[in-house]
């Protein structure tokens, strides 16, 4: 599949930008490839550097407010000094490494609602940039994110929505400034303990730390609070696991923590999530089903979809 999307040029007469992935689907730790094509305007210029980026849209605070910005997370230069001659052709070939942190935006085909990822090109001219518009991207999950999400599934747990909040997780190896919240309302067997749970990945060559936080219900003298566990499991060997009976298990202790370990989570130590944490939206999709698509928001995967979210957000950094 090639999804192309012509950019903005600089000024009147200026070059263009063309900007061709050869497939817009890939997967944390894969590469994205595919080429931007340069036309020269009506005169010769200098161009300083090429560059494409992968941006998102994140959960930020200011202050006491709350707002999503766009937030870069990886930069490649494809081209440096360069001068385009009037009406000359050039196409630059790239391939840009996915970080393995990067946020899941897509499950057996369809967007997770929220999430928002694409992969924009600069083009600098006389230290002007145009930053242009972008080409959408869907990231899929990875084998040991999938029986994961499909343990939940099984499991009947329900699909609210996903989010990206800025900051860092406590006691988890992170190199991205984010990460990603996938939300579920409890399923039936847990509605009793629970109300809702959060599922975050933070993936690395290796395998996965997986913390999940649990919003329990409040007893008869007690409030409602939070217990968090973090656990791991590794890409290798992700068939001969029993991914339901794991995540039960994973699930049975993040519930019970707070009482054994006095909110500490698991014994690995309390993964508090620093920076932006707070309630979010969005409206349940119904019962989970694992070949359903988790519940998910169809149809959103066009690309002019990507570009009303992220309008209004450059240069807000």
């Amino acid at each position: 599949m090639v999804f192309k999307k012509m950019l903005s040029a600089l000024g009147v007469g200026g070059p263009s930008v063309d900007t061709v992935l050869t497939n817009p689907n890939t997967r944390p730790g894969l590469v994205l490839d595919g080429q931007v094509n340069l036309r020269g305007g009506e005169s010769a210029a200098d161009i300083e550097q090429v560059t494409v980026a992968l941006v998102t849209r994140v959960e930020m605070e200011a202050g006491d407010s709350e707002y999503a910005g766009t937030m870069e997370f990886y930069r490649l230069p494809v081209s440096g000094a360069m001068r385009l001659e009037a009406k000359q052709e050039l196409a630059i070939p790239f391939q840009v490494p996915v970080p393995w942190e990067t946020p899941i935006t897509d499950v057996y085909g369809q967007r997770l609602r929220g999430m928002t990822m694409g992969l924009r090109t600069e083009l600098a001219i006389a230290r002007a940039v145009d930053k242009g518009d972008l080409d959408a991207v869907a990231v899929h999950p990875l084998p040991v994110h999938e029986k994961i999400l499909e343990a939940f599934a099984q499991l009947g747990f329900q699909f609210k929505s996903a989010d990206l909040e800025r900051g860092h997780i406590y006691g988890v190896q992170q190199t991205l400034p984010f990460y990603q919240e996938i939300e579920f309302y409890a399923a039936p067997q847990y509605a009793h303990a629970i109300r809702e749970v959060e599922l975050t990945f933070v993936t690395n060559q290796h395998g996965v730390d997986v913390i999940i936080e649990c919003d329990k219900r409040g007893g008869m003298f007690s409030g409602g609070h939070d217990t968090v566990g973090r656990y791991t499991a590794e890409h290798a060997g992700v068939d001969q696991v029993d991914w339901r009976q794991r995540v039960e298990g994973w699930l049975a202790q993040t519930v019970e923590s707070y009482g054994r370990h006095g909110g500490m989570g698991h014994q690995y130590g309390h993964p508090g999530k620093q920076g932006h944490h707070g309630g979010h939206g969005g409206h349940g999709m119904g019962g989970v089903v694992a070949g359903a698509a988790l519940g998910l928001a169809g149809g959103m995967i066009a690309g002019e979809m990507l570009d009303d979210a992220f309008e209004g957000d450059f240069g807000d950094e």
